[in-house]
């Protein structure tokens, strides 16, 4: 499931000869896309095979919609929700100044999910911070009518947050993080956000965009003006949440051509029958 963005090349090229030996000491690499492979030929590598993406092969845990209709009861089955999963640092005071901008217009509750626990308190006290009425997920209980922030402080729990959005907006897609998976909120069949930076997910992005599944904005502010469209066109959403279940079953078999990638490449190593190098 090899990745490399053409920001990693340019730093493996800073030490091109390790590159190039490091990289033909490998009996071969199985690569996410055709550019990822292109790029790591160019560094060294001696063979690479294009065998997809194995996130799209994601297996939904049978009670993911149970959890996420447990967790929108509590959140209010009656106003719009808006999920911003797994965000970075520096996203979440832009995504809660656009959302104070917004004022009486955004009637939604905006759910923060901060990539790393340890940021948990600092997001709770900046969303208070700035006048917002904000509860916790640890809190359980349903969410009083007045809150219009969550902060979502727990772990092991994102595909529940999705499963409970009217919109999914990308954590990590605001700021030069490379964005967060868009797969996982895609495979729930719900409309994605996702700003500027998306090299991390550069080909499923723009495939996502592409399907009509995703909508690429320029910062936090246009992230929720596109959420408040959304949510107003339920027609629209309905037909993105389709063709989000449709672009992620388009693109998944990418475990199997790995697994019998990996069956032939130590099949011709056991054998002695390459020269590549030291191992897998």
């Amino acid at each position: 499931n090899a990745r490399m963005s053409a920001r990693s090349a340019r730093r493996y090229t800073r030490f091109p000869a390790f590159t190039r030996w490091a990289l033909a000491n490998l009996s071969g690499i199985a690569a996410q896309t055709a550019a990822d492979a292109q790029r790591l030929r160019e560094l060294g590598a001696r063979t690479v095979e294009v065998t997809g993406n194995v996130k799209f092969d994601l297996a939904l845990p049978g009670d993911i919609l149970r959890r996420g209709a447990q967790f929108r009861a509590r959140f209010g089955a009656s106003r719009a929700v808006w999920v911003a999963g797994s965000t970075r640092e520096g996203e979440e005071s832009g995504l809660l100044a656009a959302f104070a901008a917004m004022g009486a217009d955004a009637a939604a509750l905006l759910v923060i999910v901060p990539r790393h626990p340890q940021r948990f308190d600092e997001v709770v006290a900046e969303a208070r911070g700035r006048g917002f009425a904000t509860a916790r997920r640890s809190e359980e209980g349903d969410v009083p009518a007045d809150v219009r922030v969550v902060v979502g402080d727990s772990m092991g729990e994102m595909l529940a947050y999705y499963a409970a959005a009217d919109v999914a907006i990308m954590g990590g897609s605001l700021l030069a993080y490379g964005s967060q998976n868009l797969i996982e909120p895609c495979a729930l069949g719900k409309p994605v956000i996702v700003g500027p930076h998306t090299y991390n997910f550069e080909e499923a992005a723009e495939g996502a965009i592409h399907a009509g599944a995703a909508l690429r904005v320029r910062d936090a502010r246009a992230a929720l003006a596109a959420a408040a469209e959304l949510s107003r066109d339920s027609a629209r959403r309905e037909r993105m949440g389709e063709s989000a279940r449709a672009f992620v079953a388009a693109h998944r078999g990418a475990v199997d051509r790995l697994m019998a990638w990996l069956d032939a490449t130590v099949a011709v190593k056991a054998s002695g029958g390459s020269d590549a190098g030291q191992g897998l």
